[in-house]
């Protein structure tokens, strides 16, 4: 009977042998380094130099949001965009998941492949390519514009409106089919008995997505809406790349300076890891209580 309970005991811990290779990783790489952020948040830690790190306590913060030029204006650039590059998507994504998903549509995989592709090309290449398109001398979209037009050449990415469109123009085209994958994912989950009682019903196509589909999809909206949240509170390859990296700091007037492009200069490029630490978590907690918002919102419209 002992030996019979040792086996067992010996046996029970197998399954944390098993798992514990992702409990390190995680630990090392991802609980450390989070943990190691919110505490050089409380320092004026330089990177470079031979002084040692000062403890400062909320110093950090406090010079971020009182003191700082650039943080507010990096953070409102970027909800600037995360409504008209990142929220925006979902008013397109979801009329063609619902299109694409029609049964008189053929050649689903074709167009399921086609707007997904911009999410796997390589964001360097799409900027670069986007950058080319919105030149102020060669580009094709001023000549298009000229061509219909007597209007003068914008200079799209020297003036700050032309920046945040092109900015704009650049997230939607690269994570619409992202977002269309998921609602199109969410609306095989929708039975086709719902559809066929409305149709009994004699209701229109309008009313049976307005009634069906949209209520149906509301969870698949708010982890859609919440992704995008994170996502976009985040952005900083396409305004780097546009702009011209950390020297511009986000072109004419900083206006494509986000607040994830502000938290690399300031840790890496002006070396004040502490400082940049603490817009990090800034950065999280704007994030957390938007997406507290989206909850919300996604509950009231449930019930």
């Amino acid at each position: 009977m002992q030996t019979i309970i040792r086996k067992s005991r010996k046996q029970g811990w197998y399954p944390y042998l098993f798992v514990s290779p992702f409990f390190i990783l995680f630990c090392v790489f991802g609980l450390y380094p989070i943990l190691y952020s919110i505490f050089t948040s409380f320092f004026d830690w330089k990177l470079i130099g031979t002084s040692a790190p000062r403890f400062v306590g909320l110093g950090n913060y406090t010079n971020v949001l009182t003191q700082d030029p650039f943080f507010w204006k990096a953070l409102l650039n970027t909800v600037i965009l995360l409504v008209t590059g990142s929220l925006l998507q979902h008013f397109i994504a979801i009329p063609l998941a619902i299109m694409i998903n029609s049964k008189t549509v053929k050649g689903k995989e074709f167009f399921k492949t086609s707007f997904f592709l911009p999410y796997i090309t390589s964001t360097v290449s799409v900027v670069i390519i986007f950058g080319v398109l919105f030149d102020t001398n060669y580009g094709i979209v001023n000549w298009l514009i000229g061509f219909v037009s007597d209007a003068a050449k914008i200079r799209w990415l020297q003036e700050s409106f032309g920046i945040k469109v092109v900015l704009s123009v650049v997230l939607n085209w690269k994570y619409i089919g992202w977002n269309m994958v998921i609602y199109l994912a969410g609306l095989q989950a929708i039975p086709y008995e719902l559809y066929e009682a409305a149709m009994i019903d004699g209701a229109s196509t309008l009313r049976k997505h307005i009634s069906i589909t949209i209520p149906q999809l509301l969870p698949i909206i708010f982890f859609g809406v919440a992704l995008s949240i994170i996502g976009g509170m985040q952005i900083f390859e396409e305004p780097f790349i546009l702009t011209g990296g950390y020297e511009q700091l986000g072109g004419h007037q900083n206006s494509g300076l986000t607040a994830a492009y502000y938290l690399m200069f300031t840790a890496f490029k002006a070396y004040r890891l502490g400082k940049g630490s603490a817009i990090a978590w800034l950065i999280f907690l704007v994030i957390l209580t938007l997406n507290g918002v989206n909850r919300y919102v996604t509950k009231k419209l449930e019930g």
